[in-house]
């Protein structure tokens, strides 16, 4: 099984998001038959054995074994995956394309350069796993807490340079056999969590949602 499988085919898509395939699709991380589904999620069998069969036909979930009891075969499926995420190449032509607006301090900007990462490591992993190979990539994930709009500024515009002066050290247009890589920074405010009705109850003063922030790197100043 897989940690996380790109979902990119529109019909996939479709059939992963219909609440009870998605319910099926969580309760088979622990590989089960029809059956043993049904009893787990309260569904007759023979509605849990059809969308079963349709999360199969679309590579979500796979046979593990087959038992035999007596005259009966009884199936047990898995999902392929522990999580999904759904490549914006499923929307086709709505799919967000960061070429359109560009803008440093816009967080639409920022969702479609995620949409982009989303859909080009997506594509990736797919041909790497037809090929049978691995795909070699890096992430750095860190967390800075700000004491002012204006050290955020300040951290934006240190980063800015020093990406650039690496992309411009490394950089190679003419390199026989090179190959080009993407590299995306982003910067943005940790949404809080959202309260439960138990939590208001406790503290009805906190504000649900996320906090008020103040314009600056990595915000979106438009309405």
């Amino acid at each position: 099984m897989l940690e996380v499988a790109v979902i990119e085919e529109p019909a996939a898509a479709e059939a992963s998001l219909d609440p009870i395939r998605s319910r099926i699709l969580a309760a088979l991380a622990e590989p089960g038959s029809a059956a043993m589904l049904a009893g787990r999620l309260g569904l007759p069998r023979q509605k849990v054995n059809y969308h079963v069969k349709e999360l199969a036909r679309h590579g979500l979930v796979e046979l593990a074994e087959e038992r035999r009891k007596g005259n009966v075969t009884e199936r047990i499926y898995r999902a392929t995956a522990a999580s999904y995420v759904i490549s914006p190449s499923a929307l086709a032509a709505v799919s967000p394309d960061p070429a359109r607006s560009p803008d440093q301090l816009s967080a639409r900007w920022l969702l479609a350069l995620g949409s982009r990462l989303v859909q080009e490591v997506g594509a990736l992993l797919t041909g790497a796993a037809r090929a049978r190979k691995r795909v070699a990539t890096f992430a750095v994930d860190a967390e800075v807490r700000f004491a002012s709009a204006a050290d955020r500024t300040a951290f934006a515009d240190e980063l800015t340079r020093a990406v650039t002066a690496l992309v411009g050290r490394y950089h190679d247009e003419s390199a026989p056999g090179g190959r080009s890589h993407r590299v995306v920074v982003g910067l943005h405010q940790i949404p809080a969590p959202q309260l439960t009705d138990k939590d208001e109850q406790t503290d009805p003063q906190q504000p649900r949602g996320t906090d008020a922030t103040e314009s600056g790197a990595g915000q979106d100043h438009r309405p």
